[in-house]
């Protein structure tokens, strides 16, 4: 049996004897199914092809981003953060070859694994599996996983403390489970926010946005989004990372608040006319 995975999304099933009828990720609204049709391989075919490696950026002291080249999947960047001593992997991506494995091992391995929701469970199971490792995922979200493991914890309520400064706060929105990071960063005391796509980073690096669905633009309820924004209004952060390699470097906390007020502005259609 295989554990077949999707192309597209980049999620991985638990094993059977042949592919699965379709990826109930990216047959929901919130993703997409390609236009060419459903394609599935594996992780072994992946290594086995020679074209996929992972590329490791050292983005700060304690934070080393992790994405895999050339893009597989929908092409999130994981990134690995390091607290007192304790490492998590904040989110999650498909490939993971020895090469990798072995870099992150030589650095002191990683102590758990949280996701920001269901987009970027990938091969998880796999990644928990060869670092000994747990995997925090939010309870409202469960029955997205596709590959069960025992290693699953299911956290509940609005927060959960995984470290000294290391916390996941549930926002919805995106996902009804759909949970941010947030790392005090003891280092410098500039706290950081990973985001995922619960908090989007737009091209204009200054401002941010909340969807539904990305890829088929849907809009999150401007009700959810003001919720959304008081959620995360008392942490203290400056910094905040995207999942997709972009970032706001400075008074992160501030532009958070004020692309919130314009979009439920234009939601509510009092910030401009068209």
């Amino acid at each position: 049996m295989k554990k077949y995975v999707c192309t597209t999304c980049g999620t991985q099933y638990q094993p059977s004897d042949q592919e699965p009828d379709g990826c109930v990720i990216c047959m929901e609204e919130r993703q997409y199914v390609h236009p060419d049709g459903q394609t599935w391989t594996t992780l072994m075919e992946m290594k086995e092809s020679g074209i996929y490696s992972n590329r490791l950026i050292h983005e700060q002291p304690g934070l080393t981003s992790i994405t895999t080249e050339p893009r597989f999947g929908i092409g999130q960047t994981a990134y690995l953060l390091e607290e007192q001593g304790y490492r998590l992997l904040w989110d999650c991506i498909s490939y993971l070859d020895e090469a990798t494995k072995e870099l992150l091992s030589q650095d002191g391995g990683i102590d758990a694994i949280a996701l920001s929701h269901p987009h970027y469970y990938s091969t998880q199971a796999e990644w928990a599996k060869t670092f000994d490792c747990p995997i925090y995922i939010h309870e409202d979200d469960w029955q997205w996983v596709q590959d069960p493991s025992d290693r699953i914890i299911f956290w509940k309520g609005e927060s959960n403390v995984l470290s000294n400064g290391i916390t996941l706060y549930r926002l919805g929105g995106h996902f009804k489970g759909g949970a941010v990071l947030h790392w005090e960063n003891t280092r410098t005391n500039q706290g950081v926010l990973l985001t995922g796509d619960i908090i989007q980073v737009v091209a204009d690096q200054q401002w941010v946005s909340f969807m539904y669905s990305y890829p088929n633009l849907i809009p999150l309820p401007a009700e959810k989004v003001g919720a959304m924004a008081r959620a995360v209004k008392p942490l203290s952060y400056n910094q905040l990372y995207n999942a997709f390699h972009r970032e706001i470097p400075d008074n992160a906390d501030q532009a958070v608040q004020r692309s919130a007020e314009r979009y439920i502005k234009a939601l509510n259609g009092s910030w401009f006319s068209t």
